[in-house]
């Protein structure tokens, strides 16, 4: 029988692992941590019974995954969960952009910019379904549906900036700076827009859910589909030598490039090896939890009825932002995404009190504590915010590359999205996931398409990996 090992029990190697399991491969899946899901887990460390998303927290790219829907995961216990409203960018002058499920009324909400921003996302929506794996799938090889990805594909090369300027509002040129401030790079860097329309289309397309019972849920799902199909699953197991490793036809690795290199650098290609060397990594992220009494007193009242709130102020900050921590700098108001989860899923609660999830991009390896500037941008947008925290916990940078290695410096999207970065992953090759060894396969978020719980990543590096099975049988 085939067998398969799968190192790293992410949500990309619990993909890859569920679609070789389901194609009838022997697959062993090793996890260092003490329990699976990676990005995906979910812990009560402020109070019994209040529950917080470890790092991926709400899933627009999830909820419309190609893969994840591939799985069935509501048949093994997921469930989606969505707010009344989908994101909100708040302004100084208490207005703010406004996204809801629908394009027709965001668009509605954006008042003059409504009618292009249904221009822009009218038709990539009503045909995800079509376009998705085109857009989640690699670069360099022909796409099914040609003229339907080049009329998504061509803004998406934008600055950021620049595709900003085809709305008039300050609400809605600040909206889009946020969404297209989680690829943590320059805004005025090309390509910058293709993360924002990603998520901004799928989150259309499926909304911008929470998993009910936190995003441990997507991992229990998918660990449930390996159950199934009678997959080894190890955790408490560290990797750090191949030898380690059973042998196997197939290895399929969810971790950084770095880590690859330490594995198998002696093997690689010697151009492989130097393009994973020079890997470059994303700015980090600085995380506190906060548990709240109330819930946060958003002076928009949108805002109070949002699961993902954006704080940044108007996009010259937002992208000023961005510019310092790439370059190292610490913004004295850096960009902080607040998670309200509990208001799609009130499980997570305790009574009145709620938990409140927050990180501010920082440079990479910050090594200073940035709760104090988390606080200034929530005061800023919540007045008195402060006096309903009843309990709090930071996240360093370096607690998160000690809690996942994959996460080193606080880069929780594995991997500066540089434009090549973001294209080709590692190193430029008709296949991505192939790390130049035989049989070896990347298949971590450092890889095509992008950083999520969407699974995408695995399944298709699982696809590489049994192109190679199949072809070594002939």
């Amino acid at each position: 029988m085939t067998s398969a090992v799968v190192v790293g029990a992410g949500p990309n190697g619990l993909a890859a692992a569920a679609f070789l399991a389901r194609a009838g491969l022997e697959v062993t899946l090793l996890e260092a941590a003490d329990e699976i899901g990676g990005g995906t887990r979910s812990h009560e460390a402020l109070l019994p019974g209040l529950l917080h998303d470890h790092c991926s927290a709400i899933h627009p790219t999830a909820v419309a995954s190609p893969a994840l829907r591939a799985l069935a995961l509501e048949q093994h216990g997921l469930r989606w969960r969505l707010a009344d409203i989908d994101c909100v960018h708040p302004l100084d002058d208490g207005s703010a952009g406004v996204l809801m499920r629908s394009v027709t009324d965001t668009a509605r909400h954006l008042g003059p910019d409504g009618t292009r921003y249904r221009a822009l996302f009218t038709t990539p929506v009503r045909h995800w379904d079509t376009l998705a794996p085109d857009v989640l799938g690699p670069l360099l090889r022909v796409p099914s549906h040609p003229l339907l990805l080049a009329r998504f594909g061509l803004p998406t090369t934008l600055p950021a900036t620049v595709l900003a300027r085809l709305f008039r509002t300050p609400q809605a040129r600040a909206l889009w700076a946020g969404v297209a401030a989680h690829a943590l790079r320059p805004l005025s860097r090309p390509f910058t827009s293709a993360v924002g329309l990603g998520i901004l289309t799928a989150g259309h397309a499926g909304g911008w859910a929470v998993a009910e019972g936190g995003s441990r849920s997507i991992a229990r799902g998918m660990e449930s589909v390996l159950r199934e199909h009678a997959v080894t699953l190890h955790t408490g197991v560290r990797v750090t030598d191949r030898r380690q490793l059973p042998p196997a036809d197939v290895t399929l690795l969810d971790l950084d490039p770095g880590q690859v290199v330490a594995l198998y650098g002696d093997r690689m290609p010697a151009r492989a090896r130097a393009a994973y060397q020079r890997f470059r990594r994303a700015p980090g992220v600085f995380k506190l939890d906060l548990a709240v009494q109330g819930g946060v007193p958003w002076t928009n009242e949108h805002a109070r009825r949002a699961s993902t709130v954006h704080l940044g102020g108007p996009i010259a900050e937002v992208a000023q932002a961005e510019r310092d921590v790439v370059a190292g700098r610490m913004p004295e108001r850096p960009f902080v995404l607040v998670g309200q989860q509990y208001l799609a899923d009130p499980s997570r609660s305790v009574g009145d009190i709620h938990p409140v999830y927050t990180y501010a991009h920082v440079p990479y390896g910050y090594d200073a504590d940035a709760t104090e500037a988390i606080f200034r941008q929530l005061e800023r947008f919540a007045p008195g915010v402060r006096d309903r925290v009843v309990a709090q916990q930071a996240t360093s940078p370096s607690r998160f590359a000690a809690l996942n290695p994959n996460f080193a410096g606080g880069d929780i999207v594995t991997g500066a999205k540089t434009t090549r970065q973001l294209l080709l992953g590692p190193r430029p090759a008709l296949d991505p996931y192939a790390t130049g060894v035989p049989g070896v396969f990347l298949c971590s978020a450092a890889t095509p398409p992008c950083p999520g719980a969407h699974g995408i990543c695995g399944a298709a590096a699982a696809t590489a990996a049994l192109r190679h099975v199949r072809s070594r049988s002939r």
